[in-house]
């Protein structure tokens, strides 16, 4: 899938060097878990992260002392861009600009009067910062959660819009929203009535999703099916787990949906039934690390590991390069051509180099 001739069409903002929306690619965050106050531990969660491939790093600023880590981590080499995540004192929204912050996470509207808004918003300005409106279903201004009787699709937007006035009303246009609700379905269908009502660029996730299984899995649903609608520019998978783990789960959305250019390598394989014939389970599970120690992940190709021979050589016909099983061997495929049979011990051997020496 080509995502750029379905995707819904949303201005361009810069978050250091990251690009969010237009035809950028879809931009990986995560959020550290470290006390922020803990400025190496802060750093090395924040490098971490950026290894496992995290486009942007949010951290929570809850205080003044807290955004004079910033200095610190730009002091340090990190180069990811950095997102400050803030609550209602708009002091340190100020601080944070001023120390060179890459964006600011904040909800207009539990931040106070006008005039904070105001002076947020010219902060933001001077320094070429934009700001990520955040809207959760657990935290609804309360005369729109009475309007509404629930968290619902209808009330996130609200939520989401009167946000957007606040900022708007100070001529500043340099914003990303987020709506997420820990619900899948609420999720979707606020972003999907979102993507009509502005141009902004539109951050996804699934808000307190769970561990690490189901809040994957949670998170695939809701920011897949958006993904698939041509909807959204940089996704956060949140999970009561490692951060590290939450942007695995985000590539791995990438790599499912199919984006191309983004997905890195795209592994089919075959459920087995009666008809496989060699160990199919355990040999794809070698493939996988296998391409993952050799640092194969990355490159965008599609490979296709089947059982048998029945649906076996069609399915990798579709692929790069693949295999079909026998009886104590398999085909190499590519390109839909037949090249020769290997033996089961040798099948992941041969199949890695034969990758290494084709697309590397």
């Amino acid at each position: 899938m080509k995502y750029n001739d379905i995707r819904r069409k949303s201005r361009k903002i810069t978050v250091g060097s990251i690009a969010i929306g237009g035809d950028s690619p879809i931009a990986i965050q995560s959020m550290t878990n470290t006390d922020t106050h803990d400025k190496n531990a802060t750093i090395e969660q924040i490098k971490l992260l950026a290894e496992r491939g995290c486009d942007i790093v949010r951290i929570t600023v809850p205080d003044i002392s807290a955004a004079d880590t910033i200095y610190a981590i730009k002091e340090s080499g990190v180069t990811v861009p950095i997102v400050a995540d803030i609550h209602f004192d708009y002091k340190v929204a100020l601080r944070c600009a001023e120390v060179g912050v890459d964006k600011i996470r904040i909800n207009p509207g539990n931040i106070g009067d006008d005039d904070r808004v105001k002076a947020v918003c010219r902060a933001c300005s001077l320094a070429g910062i934009p700001i990520r409106i955040g809207v959760n279903g657990g935290s609804l201004e309360k005369n729109i959660l009475a309007k509404y009787g629930a968290p619902t699709p209808e009330a996130l937007c609200e939520s989401a819009m009167y946000h957007v006035g606040l900022l708007e009303k100070f001529d500043f246009n340099d914003i990303v929203i987020s709506m997420k609700a820990s619900n899948p379905y609420n999720m979707i269908k606020a972003n999907r009535m979102l993507s009509q009502m502005c141009d902004y660029p539109l951050h996804l996730g699934v808000t307190e999703a769970g561990s690490r299984q189901i809040g994957a899995l949670k998170s695939a649903v809701g920011i897949g099916s958006l993904l698939c609608d041509g909807i959204g520019d940089t996704i956060r998978v949140s999970l009561t787990d490692k951060p590290e783990f939450e942007a695995d789960a985000a590539k791995d959305i990438l790599r499912a949906v199919g984006i191309e250019g983004q997905c890195g390598m795209d592994i089919v394989s075959c459920p087995t039934c009666g008809r496989t014939k060699i160990d199919l389970i355990s040999l794809v599970a070698e493939f996988e690390e296998a391409a993952k120690r050799e640092g194969l992940t990355s490159l965008p190709i599609k490979v296709a590991l089947m059982g048998c021979v029945v649906n076996g050589p069609g399915e990798a016909r579709e692929a790069d390069i693949g295999i079909a099983g026998g009886k104590g061997e398999a085909v190499l495929i590519k390109r839909g051509e037949i090249c020769r049979k290997l033996a089961e011990e040798n099948i992941v051997k041969e199949l890695i180099e034969e990758i290494k020496n084709t697309y590397v």
